[in-house]
């Protein structure tokens, strides 16, 4: 197979775990006769410094037409003004809803020997397997917003439309998995929510009536979360309540360094990143964690390029890295961001 795929590094540990990830990516190629291209742009606090724009016009086009997308992380205290009226984050935003991707997907599968770098115990964590999607373009976060010296409002707006295709793509997926759908609202105050839970219990009446539907309020999800997690399959919320239960949900695998992330749409193209941030402290320093950044690849390989024997061999290869125990600062080891690569590509 031939693919282009466009590397976004943007900020802080963002250049150092792409390039992790590029490496195992080129080994797969190497190895099963593929051929991937890879061209960088800028993203983020980056292409403000360079081009006054957190998504430049050539970024956003070379993404259009590219199979796919691999993304580091964006901002850092540089660009850290809440009062800014440009800001890193403000290009991912962009990023997505310009390629049309409104579905998050976020696996949360423990590995065993990482157990003991959660604060979750060891017993609520063996078997979870969860995936979480989030809603990505709607809600508060794009809905208008206004500030004066004495009030400011952002105004939270869902269309039918919008909360149907992300439950199905849910109910897709729960197919394929346990066939359990729990979908996280707050319909007991907003009216947004009760629109959600209304549209969610007829997609999941009418088109899945194989697949269990359980409704939570994202209050007693935010417990139920980390007290019984083994519970859960496939969740889906819309896109603030996706973005805080996601990083709640990182206690779970000890640590953000472990948890990919895939943003799709309709078509085949995704953007593919991990879930952590920047962590502007440890930029340059080689000790960042790659193997969320792998994981997310192995993302890439499976939805975007359809090369599923190739996705599952890169995450063996991770889980065997860690059966090993080669653990970077953040689980408890001393593995710096190229000894975590180079224990992956040599167990590919």
């Amino acid at each position: 197979m031939q693919a282009n795929i466009v590397v976004l590094p943007g900020d802080g540990i963002g250049p150092e775990v792409t390039a992790a990830a590029i490496a195992v990516l080129n080994e797969v190629a190497r190895r099963r006769g593929h051929g991937f291209a890879f061209a960088e742009h800028d993203i983020g606090g980056i292409a403000i410094d360079r081009h006054d724009d957190p998504l430049p016009a050539a970024t956003l086009e070379a993404c259009k037409r590219a199979d796919a997308v691999l993304l580091g992380a964006v901002g850092g205290p540089k660009w850290s003004d809440p009062n800014a009226k440009v800001r890193p984050e403000q290009g991912l935003l962009a990023l997505r809803k310009g390629l049309g991707l409104y579905a998050n997907l976020r696996p949360v599968r423990p590995h065993p020997a990482a157990l003991g770098a959660s604060p979750i115990k060891a017993e609520l964590l063996q078997g979870v397997d969860i995936v979480v999607v989030r809603e990505l373009t709607g809600g508060i976060y794009f809905g208008d917003k206004t500030r004066t010296a004495t009030a400011a409002s952002d105004l939270c707006a869902y269309s039918v439309a919008e909360i149907e295709r992300v439950v199905r793509s849910s109910f897709r997926l729960a197919e394929r998995r346990k066939g359990r759908v729990t979908s996280v609202d707050k319909a007991n105050v907003l009216e947004t929510s009760r629109l959600w839970r209304d549209v969610a219990a007829r997609i999941g009446r009418v088109e899945f009536p194989g697949v269990e539907l359980e409704h939570q309020l994202v209050d007693s999800m935010a417990m139920h979360l980390l007290a019984k997690p083994r519970e859960y399959d496939v969740i889906v919320t819309e896109n603030m309540f996706g973005d805080i239960l996601t990083d709640e949900a990182s206690m779970l695998a000890g640590s953000l360094g472990l948890l990919p992330s895939a943003s799709l749409g309709d078509g085949s193209i995704g953007v593919y990143e991990p879930i952590h941030g920047s962590a502007p402290d440890i930029a340059g320093k080689g000790v960042a964690n790659p193997y969320a950044t792998i994981l997310s690849a192995a993302l890439l390989l499976r939805h975007s390029l359809d090369l599923h024997d190739e996705a599952g061999q890169v995450e063996d290869a991770v889980g065997k890295a860690l059966d090993d125990r080669q653990f970077t600062a953040d689980l408890g080891g001393r593995l710096g961001t190229a000894e975590a690569t180079q224990a992956v590509l040599q167990r590919l």
